[in-house]
């Protein structure tokens, strides 16, 4: 989900820490490190790393083009390939068919059939491309607010995972109790009260 799109999903986050000086270069240093690798002819069924905002498909961090003002804005992109059941039953069978045919048995026995079957996977996933998806995320570093465009659990999931990967710094997410302890000043034992709080439900 993109920063530009008609309607957005929003996860805010407080980041604690900050990068080694000069930060721009320690920045666009570790952006490369963990760019998106292309997957769309390798034996892989999942890949996760930065990419350019502008340009998610071409990444490129150079000289600085991930910042805008104050704001660093780059995407975490995630390309998954998934081969259909059928269509893996469908050529697993003819690779079946034609080695029986060849060797002239009637049969192969379990350790056989799942290393047919491994092989047909590995040679599908080559061939399959992948499907990517894009997150937009814009970071005010100078404040330490971070926001994700998207609220999809596995999506924030593997954000977290990968910012703190990258940059080593911690990431809280936003949501009513964190915001209350970190903007509040909340005392020890205030701090045990909010954590005692229910959600109210309120309907008709």
């Amino acid at each position: 989900m993109g920063v530009l799109s008609s309607s957005v999903s929003i996860t805010g986050y407080k980041i604690d820490g900050k990068l080694e000086d000069p930060v721009m270069e320690t920045m666009e240093k570790k952006l490369k490190q963990h760019t998106i690798m292309e997957i769309d002819e390798e034996v892989s069924e999942k890949a996760i790393g930065w990419t350019s905002l502008e340009n998610p498909y071409e990444p490129d961090f150079d000289g600085a083009s991930f910042c805008i003002g104050t704001y660093m804005v780059f995407a975490l992109r995630i390309d998954q390939k998934s081969i259909p059941s059928k269509v893996l039953k469908k050529y697993y069978t003819l690779e079946m068919s034609k080695l029986l045919s060849e060797s002239g048995r009637k049969y192969l026995n379990k350790t056989e059939k799942r290393m047919v079957k491994d092989r047909v996977y590995s040679i599908l996933l080559r061939r399959y491309p992948a499907t990517p998806k894009v997150y937009d995320l814009i970071w005010n570093y100078e404040e330490g607010f971070l926001w994700f465009f998207s609220n999809q659990k596995s999506a924030n999931e593997e954000l977290e995972t990968l910012f703190s990967k990258t940059f080593q710094l911690s990431m809280i997410r936003l949501f009513p109790y964190t915001i209350a302890d970190l903007d509040t000043g909340l005392s020890d034992s205030e701090r045990e009260q909010v954590n005692k709080l229910s959600p109210t439900r309120f309907s008709e």
